[in-house]
Formats: C-alpha cells, structure tokens, sequence
C-alpha cells in the first residue's frame, strides 16, 4: 500500500503534464504519482513516463471511467487527485495529504472559488456553473462545500473504496461531493490558487453537454438521497395546484350549489391523488435510504479493518 498516490487523469495533455507530475515528485517525493492515459493522442503518456510517473490506460473515455479505474486499481493511505492541465499549483499538496493522513479526513476539498478562480477563468458560463452548482447543492443537501467542481482533491482510502463511482464523465466531481455529505463523512476546505490553462491548452469540458449532466446528476442524486423532501415538493406542488384550479369552482358550487365544470373537479381530484401517491412513496423510499446509511457504515467499518490490515502486511 502507498503512503500516497498522486492521481493525474490526462486525455492530451502533452503541453504541461510533464511539468506537473515534475511538480507533484517535488512536493511529495514520497509519493507515487500514476497518470492515467484516457485514449490520448499525443505525447502525454511519454513525457509522464519520462518524469517518472507510472502510466496505465483507461480506454473507455470519460473522466468518470478513469476514475473507476483509479480506484480499483490502487491501494494507498492518502490519494492526491489532480488534473494535468498544470491549473493546480502543488503549493497546498502536502496540507492536503496531511489533512487525511494526521486529521483523519475523508475529503479535502481544492477550494479554488475561494481565491482566483474568477480572475483566471475566462469563460464566463463556466464561472456562472461552479457558483450555480456550489449553491445548489449547499442549499439542498444542507451542506457547506466551498468548490464542487474541483478536481484538485485529497481523499482517504475508506473514501476511495466505499465510493461507487456511476458516472462517466465530468460529473464525477459532483458525484463524489454529495456522496460524501449524505454519508456524513469528514470533508474539509483548503483554500488553493488557480490558474487558467496555458496558450494552446484546451479543455476538455463542454460547458453545455457536460453542464447539463452536472446538473441532472444533482437532481438524480438528490432524489436517491432525499427521496422525501423530492416526492414530497411534487406532493405539495400538485395539491396546491389542484386547490387553484378549485377555487373557481367551490366559489360557484357555495354560491349556486351547482358544480360548473365536472371534467376539471375529477382533474383536480386526481391531482390530489398522485399528490398523495407522491408523498406515501417518498416516505417508502426515505425508509430505505436510512437503511443504505447503515448498512454504509458497516462498509466503512469493514473498509477501516481491511487498511489496518494491509499496512500491517507491509510492515
């Protein structure tokens, strides 16, 4: 098992990732930094092997599928997640590292919205997305994450072996967040420069195919984590509704004693049956996310044996 390994997913990044996994092999010379090559076309894979980086290949594309990959395929104490688009300054590696490794953290978020992010960011959509998605998620799962977005990321070993890891793409950073708030597993902010990618230096993320499945991995997760507070919006939504379209027709029916419009009356009662469908079947399903919760921790429990475990092996 490593102390820790520096996680670089790259798909092109021929252009800086020599100087990061250069950077990373300074900072943490401890450290075993993997680069894994996501179907690239250039020289990215060469110039990491040559700077000493152990180099594997992921050839389902999409950084989610990398990711997946990473995880399963690697043991360590303390894992450093980076891009290779040299945006990330390793200055904050080792506080990062230490807060899992001495803190007992789970997560440690690269909080870059914190600093120069939207200085350096020159795309403006992409600025709009990370403060929309920080808020969002905040907001619905009560939580207080500075960046969503960020792949710069510390991350213990119970974190990386409990995670099912379900996306494919650029939504795994949101993926990762809301699992390890609704777990309630330790996640912790350090605030990290950014810096925008160098002339020539493209990115990868569309900002309106991959935002929009950002935000549909939200609101998926949310239905998953929160059935309740979900179902239970469509409840009160359709029953309000419902007693909208109502009002004219009771105003009718005391007034004259007569039912104007029968078709919308048995509108609007059906609304308020699926209303109630809606509600009944969030409690249903908020029973058994309570029961994933604990059946989780007997996972992290199991998880925590099986590292004490390993480093006992090698020693």
């Amino acid at each position: 098992m490593d102390k820790i390994a520096v996680l670089i997913p790259c798909f092109n990044e021929e252009q800086t990732i020599a100087k990061v996994v250069g950077d990373a092999r300074k900072t943490l010379p401890e450290a075993v930094v993997y680069v894994y090559d996501n179907n690239c076309t250039d020289g990215t894979a060469r110039l990491a092997e040559e700077q000493g980086a152990i180099v594997r290949r992921e050839y389902r594309q999409g950084k989610g599928n990398v990711i997946r990959r990473m995880f399963r395929e690697i043991d360590a104490e303390c894992y450093l997640m980076l891009d290779g688009d040299d945006t990330y300054p390793l200055d904050c590696a080792r506080e990062m590292a230490d807060r899992v490794l001495e803190h007992g953290a789970d997560m440690v978020v690269g909080d870059r919205l914190s600093s120069t992010y939207f200085q350096e960011n020159k795309r403006l959509f992409h600025n709009f997305g990370n403060s929309l998605m920080r808020t969002g998620i905040n907001s619905l799962f009560r939580a207080d994450i500075k960046d969503i977005m960020t792949g710069y990321r510390a991350l213990s070993y119970e974190f990386v072996k409990t995670f099912p890891v379900f996306s494919q793409g650029f939504e795994i950073e949101t993926e990762m967040t809301i699992h390890a708030v609704n777990y309630n597993m330790q996640v912790e902010n350090v605030v990290v420069e950014y810096r925008d990618r160098p002339d020539g230096s493209m990115s990868k993320l569309n900002t309106y195919s991959d935002g929009l499945r950002v935000i549909r991995k939200m609101v998926q997760l949310y239905r998953n984590y929160r059935p309740l507070h979900f179902f239970g919006a469509f409840c009160v939504l359709l029953v309000v509704l419902a007693l909208l379209i109502m009002i004219p027709i009771l105003s009718e029916y005391l007034r004259s004693g007569l039912v104007p419009r029968f078709p919308t009356l048995i509108v609007c009662g059906f609304m308020v049956l699926a209303g109630i469908q809606s509600f009944f079947a969030g409690i249903i399903l908020e029973v058994m996310a309570a029961k994933d919760k604990r059946d989780f921790e007997y996972r992290l429990m199991r998880t925590s044996a099986e590292k004490r475990r390993k480093k006992a092996d090698d020693r």
